[in-house]
C-alpha cells in the first residue's frame, strides 16, 4: 500500500504558482487578485477562508475578503459581485458556501463572470468541463486529477466508482474521469447496495461526509482509494469517509485524511486564480 501524499504535492504546486506569479508580475506588472465573499460566522467557513487568505499571501497574490452578516440581503451580495466583476484588479471571485437560507445561491454563482469563476461552479464552465473543453474546473476534483498525474496512475479503461453526486465534487469528478477515458459509475444516497458497486471498482472516490462509509469488505484487493471526505470524529480528530486502518491493508494506493485531497483543493484554487490572471493579462495586452 502506498500513501498518496497530497500535502507534499500541494507544496510543490504552490512553489510553481509562486514562481509563475513572480514572472507574470515581472513581465506585465500584474499581481493575481482573489476576492472572497464570506457570509455569516460559520466556524468551518471562517477557517477555510483564513486558510485561503494565508495561501494567497504565500504565493504573492492580492486578496480581499468581503465579510457580510448572516442576515444580508440578496441584492447587497449581488451588488458586491457586480462590483468585483468590473474590478480589473480582481482575477478570481469565490463565494464561500454554504450560504444562509434566504440567499439564492444559484443566482449568485451565475452572476460571477465565467472568466473569474475560479471555483468552476458557473454553468458556462460546468458545460465546458462536460464537453471536454478548457475552462475552470472545481478545485477539489481538479486536485484529485493532479494526484493521479503525480503518481502516474493511468485512468484509461479503469472502473471508477464516485460515491457522492454533489455539484461541487461528485459530478465534476465523474466528468473529469470520463474525459480521461475511465469507465465511471456515480453512486449516491438513493443507490441500492453500495457494496455491490464498490466491490467491482479499480478506483473508489468518496466524498459524502459519512465517517467509515467505505469499509474493508466493500473494497477489492489492490483497489485505489481517494477519500475526499472531511469529518470531525467524536474525539475531535479529523477523519475521512473511509475506514482507513482496515481499508489501507487491502488497497494499492490511498489518500490519508488529513494530508490527502484537502491541501490539493487550496493549491488548485491558487492555480486557477493564476490561470485567470494570465488570461486577463493576455486579453489586455
Amino acid at each position: 500500500m502506498k500513501i498518496l501524499d497530497g500535502k507534499t504535492l500541494a507544496k510543490k504546486i504552490e512553489d510553481k504558482v509562486l514562481s509563475q506569479t513572480e514572472l507574470l508580475k515581472e513581465e506585465t506588472g500584474r499581481v493575481p487578485g482573489l476576492a472572497v465573499i464570506l457570509v455569516g460566522n460559520d466556524p468551518a467557513s471562517q477557517a477555510y477562508v483564513s486558510m485561503k487568505k494565508k495561501a494567497c499571501d504565500r504565493v504573492g497574490f492580492y486578496s480581499v475578503t468581503h465579510e457580510m452578516p448572516k442576515n444580508i440581503s440578496q441584492d447587497a451580495i449581488e451588488n458586491t459581485i457586480t462590483m468585483m466583476n468590473n474590478n480589473p484588479n480582481i482575477d478570481g471571485i469565490l463565494i464561500q458556501l454554504p450560504l444562509p437560507a434566504q440567499i439564492d445561491t444559484t443566482k449568485l454563482l451565475e452572476l460571477v463572470s465565467p472568466n473569474k469563476d475560479v471555483d468552476g461552479f458557473h454553468p458556462y464552465n460546468v458545460g465546458r468541463l462536460t464537453t471536454g473543453l478548457d475552462g475552470f474546473v472545481p478545485c477539489t476534483p481538479l486536485g484529485v486529477m493532479e494526484i493521479f498525474k503525480e503518481y502516474d496512475i493511468d485512468l484509461k479503461g479503469k472502473n471508477c466508482v464516485v460515491v457522492g453526486a454533489s455539484n461541487i465534487v461528485g459530478k465534476p469528478m465523474a466528468a473529469l474521469l470520463l474525459n480521461a477515458n475511465a469507465t465511471v459509475e456515480i453512486c449516491h444516497i438513493f443507490t441500492d447496495d453500495l457494496k455491490k458497486h464498490t466491490l467491482n471498482a479499480d478506483i473508489i472516490l468518496v466524498g459524502v461526509g459519512v465517517i467509515n462509509l467505505i469499509k474493508e469488505d466493500m473494497v477489492k484487493d489492490g483497489a485505489i482509494i481517494i477519500d475526499i471526505g472531511i469529518n470531525r470524529a467524536e474525539n475531535g480528530k479529523l477523519v475521512g469517509d473511509v475506514d482507513y486502518e482496515n481499508v489501507a491493508q487491502k488497497c494499492s494506493y490511498i489518500t490519508p485524511v488529513p494530508g490527502g485531497v484537502g491541501p490539493m483543493t487550496i493549491s488548485m484554487l491558487l492555480s486557477n486564480t493564476l490561470k485567470a490572471a494570465q488570461l486577463h493579462s493576455k486579453a489586455n495586452s
